[in-house]
């Protein structure tokens, strides 16, 4: 696998007809999907999370292949991207993530279920007062990460998680009518390894949906 560093070049930040494109999560998903793309039929095979080098949009993205810059506007860094863990191991980490659940109705028809939203609700239920947006972030962004830790191979402390930056992004596909909410969280911390295959799994293939907007993608560092 590779993890490659691609960052906007200054002749392209230049160009006024760049920033007039970059003005949703939908179009930063496309920026990323033409370093990629290479036919009509190509299905999404990378996972990537946006960041930003000395004020520029950059991306960070882990493949099997090279990104190819067919417009001119990125400079590609890729690098090989093997990373060796073991069991017990530490590691501080960032992500972000869509954090939904999903649930079926009485017809068993699934329906996905943002936590933060679904938390506020079952409190409102329950008191008439509520917490500060903060903390129910904070705990349901917790409770969500520790779930998706047991099946990816790492578990947390919830001293060890800070969960913020808690967004809901609106917008619209390309040549589609409805509208596509998703709601992302800001996780950093410390984890500890506990099947280091299924950790890589997870480093290698993102944690959690909208994968393709830029959610999933764990970046680690040993302690």
């Amino acid at each position: 696998m590779l993890i490659s560093r691609v960052r906007l070049r200054s002749d392209a930040a230049e160009k006024k007809e760049f920033w007039e494109h970059v003005d949703s999560a939908y179009h930063m998903h496309s920026l990323v999907w033409d370093l990629f793309t290479d036919g009509p039929e190509r299905k999404r095979d990378f996972i990537y999370r946006q960041d930003a080098v000395h004020g520029l949009p950059a991306f960070f993205c882990v493949s099997d292949r090279v990104p190819n810059d067919r417009k001119g506007i990125w400079i590609v860094e890729p690098k090989p991207y093997a990373p060796v863990v073991k069991k017990d191991q530490v590691f501080s980490f960032v992500l972000r993530a869509n954090p939904i659940r999903a649930k079926r109705d009485e017809e068993h028809k699934q329906h996905r279920h943002d936590v933060v939203m679904e938390a506020k609700t079952h409190l409102k239920e329950k008191q008439d007062v509520l917490p500060r947006e903060a903390d129910i972030v904070q705990e349901a962004g917790f409770v969500w990460l520790a779930q998706k830790g047991e099946a990816n191979g790492f578990s947390i402390r919830d001293e060890d998680i800070r969960a913020d930056g808690y967004l809901q992004h609106r917008f619209k596909k390309a040549k589609r009518n409805h509208e596509i909410m998703i709601s992302t969280i800001d996780f950093t911390g410390l984890l500890t390894v506990t099947d280091p295959d299924a950790f890589i799994r997870a480093l290698f293939t993102g944690i959690g949906p909208s994968k393709g907007f830029g959610c999933g993608m764990m970046m680690i560092k040993r302690r």
